[in-house]
């Protein structure tokens, strides 16, 4: 099997949804046997050892939208799934009836808000992590 370039792998990502790339990512966690959040984690534990007092309500620059129900009018929840993520009908169908559920991971907060809003709005109930 031929060794692909960096180029060649981001190209690949590039094609795959949400979906399959957490799925992938999962995958890769497994088969490897690695955390894809073990940096984050020794990012933070070294900024807290620094000497300097870590703030306790710290503010959060990356959240995940959670759907944890999609309520009465699932079908108008799976087409703000879809806007959102850009998902197929399948995929998005299989996010909310997969709730809870994240249908976005890593947003800044302003998006992330505007994803709970809307989502709320077609009657489903999320949280923001």
């Amino acid at each position: 099997m031929a060794k692909l370039t960096t180029d060649e792998l981001l190209d690949a990502f590039k094609e795959l949804t949400l979906i399959e790339l957490s799925e992938f990512v999962k995958a890769f966690e497994e088969t490897f046997d690695v955390t894809a959040a073990a940096p984050v984690a020794v990012a933070a534990a070294a900024g807290a050892a620094g000497g300097a007092p870590a703030e306790e309500a710290e503010e959060k620059d990356s959240f995940d939208v959670v759907l944890e129900a999609a309520g009465d009018k699932k079908i108008q929840v799976i087409k703000v799934v879809r806007e959102l993520t850009s998902l197929g009908l399948g995929e998005a169908k299989a996010v909310v009836d997969g709730a809870p559920k994240a249908v976005l991971e890593g947003a800044n907060k302003e998006t992330a808000e505007k994803a709970k809003a809307a989502l709320e709005e077609a009657g489903a109930s999320v949280t923001l992590k």
